[in-house]
């Protein structure tokens, strides 16, 4: 059995590291990630840019690739230069800061890897660990995270995975770990509403040059059964099935155009 492990936080992490210890007895690794912080990216691949490959020693003593552009690139080059065959099984993560909600699928570096693992038809995880200080989200292996529990979360899920697969229909699945854990079960949910409201800074350079600052706000509407309830009310460990075919209904298309 083989494991591609990737993120969004760039190779030297310590949520990459994390799950390669969490699955290393189930499966061999792969670690290919981008070599920079790549949080909301989305599914960018780059097509006008040469992309370098670096070879890194994780703070574990094994080899990691560290990729210098997009966590898509980075699963594109690990497919279809560095590794020999196709992977059982892709992982996405562990992310600092959990990736919740609608909008998270589309701007979500962490979604973005997985998205394309799994559209090669890969058993893919998106595992996602909830923080409660701001300051680590961007940790890039500064600043001790506790990984524990979702490392028992993340080898107990890949078991059941490279066990059975996914079930027909299913392509990735989108994984929360609280920061408090209530328990040890898995809460399978849909998906919560939660976007940033865009907030726009403008700031002058040196030469008087204006420059801007995108932030924003979080709006967010965490009804009962989606993730956002689950996750940061009750301190469940949440689970989405997620499939990248976005057709909508085409009856209603129809209708629609009479």
């Amino acid at each position: 059995m083989k494991a591609l492990i990737c993120n969004d936080d760039g190779i030297t992490a310590s949520g990459i590291l994390a799950s390669k210890k969490a699955v290393e007895e189930l499966c061999e690794t792969y670690v290919v990630a981008p070599e920079t912080q790549q949080s909301g990216i989305g599914h960018a691949l780059t097509l006008y840019e040469p992309l370098r490959v670096n070879e890194y020693t994780l703070r574990d003593g094994s080899k990691g690739y560290g990729v210098g552009g997009t966590p898509t690139d980075a699963v594109t080059i690990a497919l279809f230069e560095i590794m020999d065959e196709k992977p059982d099984i892709m992982i996405s993560g562990i992310n600092t800061g959990y990736n919740i909600g609608k909008a998270e699928l589309t701007t979500s570096g962490t979604l973005g890897a997985a998205m394309e693992a799994a559209s090669f038809g890969i058993p893919t995880i998106a595992i996602s660990l909830e923080v409660t200080r701001d300051d680590v989200k961007f940790e890039n292996g500064a600043i001790q995270v506790d990984f524990n529990f979702a490392c028992k979360m993340l080898n107990k899920l890949t078991k059941i995975v490279l066990k059975k697969g996914l079930p027909e229909g299913i392509d990735l699945l989108n994984v929360n770990i609280p920061a408090n854990p209530s328990d040890d079960e898995f809460e399978v949910v849909n998906l919560s509403k939660r976007m940033y409201i865009p907030k726009i800074e403008e700031r002058l350079d040196p030469r008087g040059k204006p420059y801007y600052w995108i932030g924003g706000e979080p709006y967010e509407s965490h009804k009962p059964g989606s993730d956002g309830h689950a996750l940061r009310r009750l301190q469940k460990t949440t689970i989405t099935p997620i499939k990248i075919d976005l057709t909508s209904d085409m009856s209603l298309l129809r209708e629609w155009l009479g």
